[in-house]
């Protein structure tokens, strides 16, 4: 990892484990943060091209698609995730934000699939 790669892993950390509940794991060698035993934010890429993967849900997702700096993340965008190319100057403001609306989509319990009526 390069010092630059560390820098936005050590601010990606900052504002992970900030929020209640969350441990910082690693899954194939990517540092990941879960809630709950669930992933949320995952900072990931080959050598040189680090980004940051969050969950947006599947109806969200087309929406971050269409700005050229997410794409599907690999082996987790059927579940609704996108990754952002963490490069160059990026906006912490936009990545806490993405990072705690990952949070909370992970943290949301499931609503019933069918209301019972008695």
């Amino acid at each position: 990892m390069t010092a630059a790669e560390q820098k936005t892993l050590n601010r990606l950390r900052k504002i992970c484990l900030a929020l209640p509940g969350v441990e910082e794991t690693s899954n194939h060698g990517h540092p990941t943060f879960k809630v709950k035993k669930k992933a949320f934010a995952i900072m990931h890429g080959p050598a040189g091209e680090p980004a940051i993967a969050v969950k947006v849900g599947l109806d969200m997702q087309p929406v971050f698609l269409q700005d050229p700096r997410f794409y599907p993340t690999p082996h987790a965008a059927q579940h609704g995730y996108v990754s952002l190319h963490a490069t160059g100057a990026l906006d912490w403001a936009e990545i806490e934000e993405l990072v705690r609306g990952s949070y909370g989509l992970t943290t949301a319990k499931k609503r019933a699939a069918k209301t019972r009526v008695i």
